[in-house]
């Protein structure tokens, strides 16, 4: 299927809208497979989430393709190390033209405070506009975290200024009455009937928008099923209800 054949079907099968809710994790070792999956499920994702797996492999190539192909790019390497450190890898990744950036929330206050800075600072230096600073509140693998630690963090990450959260779907609640402004990002997306993987938190595509997510980030559901297009179908059929 070519490219323009792909853009097509996308205007057919989904809106806009609908495909901006919807984040393609691309957790693969090349870039050339990446690119493949992009092209694929582009009628149905509007964001592609470049890991560190990725952006390991591929370094800023794999923002430079995924641009191309239409997509916003969420940049998910959950920054974590002194204010410093992190405040100057933030700028020199705000001027890469992504449009998100996790930074992990266990890092304080002052870090986090200083990834944003530093990704507004790079995007201007590049004439562009910052990219969203998410703050990571608890891994979806952390099936232990006490009570206390998403609020918390949340509170943290809306005090920094970062612009979004990525939490659990059993935490929105908690992250909309502390944080209402802030984008919801709901990572562990697994339609009902699939296998968790090594995910603890997990909710279907229905359930954590239901509960206000404002993006889903969908992953091996999709691009390990034997038919990834179908399968990005039929979760965009029970989004639409």
């Amino acid at each position: 299927m070519s490219e323009n054949e792909t853009d097509d079907l996308g205007d057919l099968a989904v809106s806009e809208e609908v495909r901006g809710t919807l984040a393609l994790a691309l957790d693969v070792d090349d870039l050339v497979v990446a690119t493949r999956l992009a092209r694929e499920l582009r009628p149905w994702f509007g964001v592609a989430k470049v890991g560190l797996e990725l952006y390991s492999a591929a370094g800023p190539d794999a923002v430079a393709a995924l641009r191309a192909l239409g997509f916003d790019v969420f940049l998910d390497l959950k920054l974590h190390d002194i204010p410093t450190t992190v405040g100057r890898a933030s700028r020199v990744l705000g001027a890469l033209g992504v449009d998100y950036l996790t930074l992990h929330a266990f890092g304080g206050l002052e870090m986090l405070r200083a990834g944003v800075e530093g990704l507004a600072e790079g995007a201007a230096n590049a004439g562009l506009e910052p990219p969203v600073a998410l703050a990571v509140t608890v891994l979806t693998s952390d099936a232990g975290a006490p009570d206390h630690i998403v609020p918390q963090r949340v509170r943290v990450a809306a005090e920094a200024g970062c612009g979004g959260l990525v939490c659990a779907a059993k935490d929105l609640k908690d992250a909309r009455m502390l944080a209402p402004r802030l984008i919801k990002v709901v990572p562990g997306i697994r339609p009902a009937g699939t296998d968790k993987n090594d995910q603890a938190n997990v909710a279907t595509p229905g359930e954590a928008m239901a509960q206000g997510a404002d993006l889903l980030v969908i992953g091996r559901a999709v691009t390990k099923a034997p038919n990834p297009a179908r399968a990005a179908e039929q979760i965009v059929m029970e989004l639409l209800g």
